[in-house]
This record gives structure tokens, C-alpha cells and sequence, in this order.
């Protein structure tokens, strides 16, 4: 599988306190398909390896795509839902392999908010628990919690040397207040908002 180099760890804006590294990861998004002729995007983690992968087949739209771990196995399923103004995503997560006649738990739905950002309720019924602030044409915008916290970053991704790399090259830096697979849940969902998948 193709693999990337990882970077040095470098402090992060997400928390100023003294012990702010633990619990924290980051993932390096390449917003393009690994399979030829797909919609999608490639997760890698901080050893530089394929972590997760995201996929549509083909579908052009993204009406629904499948997020997989490394071996194909497929996680959670997002559904585009509705129209216009009334448009939602809806994520589930996934009990065997995604198929159509396998059960799929519903988790979370993500709306467009005001000033091109989204907010994300959760499916338990606690209303809205996350939101993503920042223009919809920006790469950069951050995750924040109810109570505003900011609990994951996106931006784009730089080399070592300081070199910005292109607007589909991001990097998801993720707060020990979150689970991993909902912040990058929550980035695949404002990808497919965006249309830059």
C-alpha cells in the first residue's frame, strides 16, 4: 500500500496546557480516491501508512460512501439526504462489511450552518454536540463541541521544511476529548459539503 513519510511532532493550537500531547493524533487526509475511477480519499496515520480509506466507487454525486479501515472493511456508511436548504448527511456505523442487507446503526447527522460551517447532532438524542466553523471554500476550519471547545483542527498540510502542500493534502489533528473515528467522520462529511471528493 502506499505510504507517506511522517513529520516530526510539532505542538499544536488545540490546547495550551503542559501535558497537551497526550492523547492527541494526527492524520494526514489526501483528498483523492486510491481506487482508479473513484470519489473518495485516503486517510493516512502518524506512522505514514494507509489508516483508513473512503470510497463511492464511482458513484458520481456522493449520494453515499463507505469509510473502510486498511483491510477493506468497511466502519461507517454517510448518506446524502434530502434537498437544497433541507439537505442532511446521515452517518451510520457499519456492522460487517457496509452491504446493503447488513445492519448499520445510525450515529450522527450533519447540517449546513450559518457562515459556511455545519453542526453535527447526535443520533441519541442529545441535539447538537459538534460543530465545524470556517468558510465551506477554506481548507482550514476546526471542530468544536457544545460547549466550544476545540476538540480537532484541520489545515493544510506542510513539509518539514515549511512547504505548504496543495488544498486536497490536509492534516487532522485530533483531541484526546473526541473519539478518532467521529472526528474523521465529521471531515469526510464536510468534504462531500464541499464537493472536494
Amino acid at each position: 500500500m502506499t505510504k507517506i513519510q511522517p513529520l516530526p511532532s510539532s505542538p499544536c493550537s488545540i490546547s495550551s496546557s503542559g501535558d497537551h500531547q497526550q492523547g492527541r493524533q494526527a492524520y494526514t487526509l489526501w483528498m483523492k480516491s486510491l481506487v482508479f475511477n473513484g470519489n473518495g480519499c485516503a486517510v493516512y496515520g502518524p506512522d505514514g501508512a494507509v489508516a483508513f480509506r473512503v470510497d463511492n466507487y464511482g458513484c458520481r454525486g456522493g449520494r453515499e460512501v463507505l469509510f473502510m479501515d486498511r483491510a477493506g472493511n468497511a466502519l461507517i456508511r454517510i448518506r446524502r439526504k434530502g434537498f437544497g436548504m433541507f439537505r442532511r448527511w446521515e452517518v451510520c456505523r457499519c456492522a460487517h462489511d457496509g452491504g446493503e442487507g447488513d445492519e448499520a446503526t445510525p450515529w450522527f447527522s450533519v447540517r449546513r450552518a450559518e457562515k459556511g460551517g455545519a453542526a453535527a447532532a447526535m443520533h441519541d438524542g442529545a441535539g447538537t454536540c459538534y460543530t465545524m466553523d470556517g468558510c465551506s471554500r477554506k481548507p482550514e476550519y476546526r471542530i468544536c463541541d457544545v460547549d466550544g471547545t476545540v476538540v480537532a483542527e484541520v489545515a493544510r498540510k506542510q513539509t518539514a521544511a515549511g512547504v505548504v502542500l496543495g488544498e486536497d493534502v490536509l492534516r487532522l489533528t485530533v483531541g484526546p476529548e473526541v473519539g478518532h473515528l467521529l472526528a474523521l467522520g465529521l471531515v469526510v462529511v464536510r468534504g462531500l459539503m464541499n464537493g472536494s471528493m
